[in-house]
């Protein structure tokens, strides 16, 4: 099967684009993108792009509405004390030991999330940066943190992303989750 966007032209990304148009167009080249192997995680969002489409009933009830800072972290330890500490916050926490259950978090409840405080090394086949890449691009109004034990270079994590060297402080920690509740959403780019 041939690809179908080696037969379109295809134009640069500008900031006026709306992101349900570029969410059809995935929509639209959803079958071709399947059979060449796009991973689960990417089909399952254009999935859920075609659902809204069809009129069909968001995931989030509106009793879920209230802000949440997800952690992600496959150290038990680490992740229940920052899961802790930004339960001190105004923020309802969620905690994932991987970037897949982070991801299926954010399909379902997106728009809620205010803070993504991600490992780069995490269980499972993505690890953190992949993750905060995902982050930047589809759900580019939540505060992104990137932390791990060894150095990371800026050209691997998004600019978006905060980079907090590990062993993390705590204040550092809840000046993010600060910045994720009271300053407004960063702009789209």
């Amino acid at each position: 099967m041939t690809n179908p966007l080696r037969h379109r032209p295809i134009d640069t990304l500008s900031p006026d684009i709306p992101l349900d148009r570029i969410g059809e167009t995935l929509a639209s080249f959803y079958d071709s993108l399947v059979a060449e192997g796009v991973p689960e995680h990417l089909a399952a969002l254009v999935r859920k792009v075609r659902q809204s489409e069809a009129g069909e009933p968001a995931a989030a009830p509106v009793a879920q509405l209230q802000r949440i800072a997800l952690v992600v972290e496959d150290n038990r330890e680490v992740r229940v004390l920052a899961e802790a500490l930004l339960e001190e916050t105004e923020l309802a926490v969620v905690g994932c030991d991987s970037a897949e259950a982070a991801l299926a978090v954010l399909q379902a409840r997106g728009g809620d999330v205010a803070l993504v405080f991600a490992d780069v090394r995490l269980a499972g086949e993505m690890d953190g940066l992949q993750l905060a890449h995902a982050v930047a691009t589809l759900w580019p109004r939540a505060r992104l943190v990137v932390t791990s034990g060894h150095c990371v270079g800026r050209p691997e994590i998004p600019v978006e992303a905060v980079f907090i060297q590990k062993p993390w402080r705590a204040f550092d920690v809840l000046v993010e989750a600060e910045r994720a509740v009271g300053g407004s959403a960063p702009p789209i780019r």
